[in-house]
This record gives C-alpha cells, structure tokens and sequence, in this order.
C-alpha cells in the first residue's frame, strides 16, 4: 500500500487519480499508524514550509515520516515534500524535517517568479525512479528551490534563468521539484518506477 502523506493541505487528490490511472492501491495517511504500515510513501506537496510542519507535528507525522524513512521505507516528495526533508525553509524561516543537510532559498532569477509551467529535466543522475527522466518536460510551479550540502545528493537540474535543483536522490529517497501527476506521460512514468522501485524493495525486505 502507498500512503500519501495528508497534512491538511495539498493536492492529495491529484496523485491519487494518477495512481488510479496506474491501477495503483493508495490510501491518504492521517495517522502515524498509517504511515508506520505503509509499503511506499507519496509526500505531495503545495503550499509554506511552516503551517505544514505545524500540521504534521500537531498529527506527530513529522516524528512518524523520520521513522520511516529511517527504516529505509521507499519515499517520494514532491515540490513542498522535497523541500520539507531539508533543514529549513527560508520562505517563513520555519524548521523542516532536517533529514538532508541543507536550505530552502528563494530562487535567484530575474526570470519570473514563481516559475509556473513546463520545463526540462537535464543532468539526471542514476536511479531508479528518475530513468528515462533526461530531457523531459515536467510542469513547475514554486519560487523557492532546495539548496543541498551535499552535492552528490543532486539527481537532476532545471535551468529558470539560471540552473537549479529540481531531483535529489539517495537510497529509497528521491524528490522532485516539479509535479509528476500534473506532467502527462513523462510524470506518470516517474510515479511508475517509483511503484516499481518500492516492490522490487518490498521484496527484498521479504527476503532478509
């Protein structure tokens, strides 16, 4: 089963009707509970850094989404989703969920913000849930961008302007910039390799 992290708002919705094209089983976690039973979760993210943490630490979510990933739970963030595994968010100065070292920071273009519409994927590193993610157009809609520590983390880059992180990836963990379930077929390509990740990981869990 694949939760879809609900933390009072969010296009939950969105993703679910993708994953039902998919003939994917998800259900949308509240709870803790849920999270902790889940096969894969799906973080779909719209909105500010700081009534979202709000929300997940008023549910104990945030405490509950560390547990999993730590468990090695295979994990997609999407737009707030990514940025919300870093450690804080610049738009409201909020604490985030500190999983990856790094910030949120308003993207420096003198392009128009917020970047709203398509754009291309371009230097994606290697992983699972990214293939066949080079060169595709995904739909973007945020001002403010994940600046990593860590470099090697960076699976992929947009350019607005100037380039910016739009994909990391490490172990079952990957987010994206962009909005999968609103980019046609490319995006439900992603949402299937990461369907297909998440069982190839199940199964090996199975088996240890």
């Amino acid at each position: 089963m694949i939760a879809l992290v609900d933390y009072g708002a969010g296009n939950l919705r969105s993703v679910q009707n993708a994953l039902d094209t998919l003939e994917v089983e998800s259900s949308i976690a509240v709870s803790p509970h849920e999270l902790a039973g889940a096969d894969a979760i799906i973080f779909p993210g719209v909105g500010a850094a700081a009534p979202a943490m709000a929300a997940l630490r008023a549910r104990g979510m945030d405490r509950a989404l560390l547990d999993a990933i730590g468990r090695g739970t295979p994990f997609l963030g999407i737009c707030l989703g990514l940025q919300l595994l870093f450690d804080r968010s610049d738009e409201d100065g909020a604490a985030c969920l500190g999983v990856l070292a790094g910030t949120v920071e308003r993207l420096s273009t003198k392009e128009k913000l917020p970047h709203v519409g398509w754009n291309t994927i371009d230097g994606v590193a290697r992983h699972p849930v990214l293939d066949g993610l080079e060169g595709e157009a995904m739909y973007f809609t945020h001002s403010y961008v994940v600046v990593p520590k860590d470099r090697s983390l960076i699976a992929g880059q947009t350019t607005h302007g100037l380039p910016f992180v739009s994909a990391v990836a490490v172990d079952g963990m990957v987010g994206v910039q962009f909005h999968p379930e609103r980019s046609g077929a490319a995006g439900l390509n992603l949402l299937q390799n990461f369907i297909e990740f998440a069982n190839v990981a199940q199964a090996d869990h199975s088996l240890s």
